[in-house]
C-alpha cells in the first residue's frame, strides 16, 4: 500500500472507529427500551427471561464484532470456544482492551457477568441489567457470596482478575476476588488469554488513537482447572486463595506466547504435591 493509501487507511478507520462508538451507546439505549423489555414480558419465569436476555446480548455483541471486521478496524479469532460454552464455570481472563467483554460475550449464550453499580441508578439500563442476572459490583464478602452462588446455581461467571485494563508493558497485578470466588463456590475455572497487536484501546488510550494497521484480537480458552486442587489440607482459606491467584497471574504471563495448552500445564506447575507454595 502506498503511503497515500496508509494514509487514507489511517483517516478511515478513525472515522470508523468514532461511529462504532455512537453506534455502541445508541444501540445500548435502544434495546434497552425495546428489546430487552419485550423478552422479560415475552415470560413470566425469571430465569427463563434472564436466559432469553443473555442470548440476545450474545447476538448483539456479535453483529457489534461483525461491524467492526466489516469496516476494517479489527480482525479477531477465538481457539477453544467450545469450552466457553459449558455451564458453571469461573472464566478468568486478561484484560488488554475495552472490547474484551464484547468479544467474549459474543461468543457464550449464556454468561453472568459483574457490573458497575452505578448502572443500577440508570433509569434506562437498571431493569435490563438486572433482568439479564448480572451482578453489582459490590465490596468484599457481599460480592463474593453473591458470585459464589451464581456458580452454585449452575451459571457461568466472567471476571477480570486485574480488576481494570491492562497497560502495554507494566508488569500484570492480579487482585485475589476471583480466587476467593472460585474457592467459595468450589467451582471449576476456565482461563482465557487475550492478545491485542497492535496494542489499542487499553487503559488511558482515547478511541481516536488507532494503531497504524487494524488490530487484530487472539484469544486461547485454555483447559480448565478445579479451585479445590489448590486447597492443601485445612489451611486457611486466604492462603489458597493466594497460590489461586498466583497462578493466574504465572498463567496471563506465560499465555502472551498464545499456546492453547497452557491451562494444562501452568496449572501441573502450581498444584498440591507437584510444586510447594512459597511465603
Amino acid at each position: 500500500m502506498s503511503g497515500t493509501g496508509r494514509k487514507l487507511n489511517h483517516v478511515w478507520r478513525i472515522f470508523a472507529t468514532g461511529f462504532v462508538f455512537v453506534l455502541f451507546g445508541v444501540g445500548a439505549l435502544f434495546i434497552s427500551l425495546t428489546m430487552f423489555p419485550l423478552l422479560r414480558l415475552s415470560t413470566w419465569k425469571a430465569d427463563t427471561a434472564r436466559r432469553r436476555i443473555q442470548r440476545a446480548m450474545q447476538l448483539t455483541f456479535r453483529a457489534y464484532m461483525e461491524t467492526m471486521r466489516v469496516l476494517g478496524i479489527l480482525t479477531y479469532h477465538v481457539e477453544g470456544a467450545e469450552r466457553l460454552r459449558e455451564p458453571g464455570r469461573l472464566i478468568v481472563a486478561n484484560h488488554p482492551t475495552l472490547l474484551d467483554v464484547v468479544l467474549l460475550v459474543s461468543q457464550m449464550p449464556e454468561v453472568d457477568c459483574i457490573v458497575k453499580r452505578g448502572l443500577w441508578r440508570n433509569p434506562f439500563l437498571r431493569w435490563p441489567v438486572s433482568w439479564a442476572g448480572y451482578l453489582p459490583n459490590s465490596e468484599g464478602e457481599a460480592l463474593i457470596e453473591e458470585c459464589s452462588a451464581t456458580l452454585r446455581r449452575g451459571h457461568s461467571l466472567l471476571v477480570f482478575p486485574e480488576g481494570t485494563r491492562t497497560v502495554p508493558g507494566r508488569p500484570l497485578r492480579m487482585q485475589r476476588g476471583a480466587a476467593h470466588i472460585a474457592l467459595a463456590a468450589d467451582s471449576e475455572i476456565l482461563p482465557v488469554t487475550i492478545a491485542c497487536d497492535p496494542p489499542t484501546l487499553f487503559k488511558g488510550n482515547p478511541w481516536y488513537r488507532v494503531p497504524a494497521r487494524r488490530f487484530h484480537l487472539n484469544v486461547v480458552v485454555g483447559t480448565p482447572v478445579a479451585a479445590r486442587d489448590f486447597v492443601r489440607g485445612n489451611e486457611v482459606p486466604a492462603r489458597a486463595a493466594r497460590r489461586l491467584t498466583q497462578w493466574m497471574l504465572a498463567h496471563f504471563d506465560a499465555g502472551r506466547t498464545l499456546r492453547s495448552d497452557l491451562g494444562e500445564a501452568s496449572a501441573a506447575a502450581w498444584l498440591p504435591g507437584v510444586q510447594p507454595f512459597t511465603r
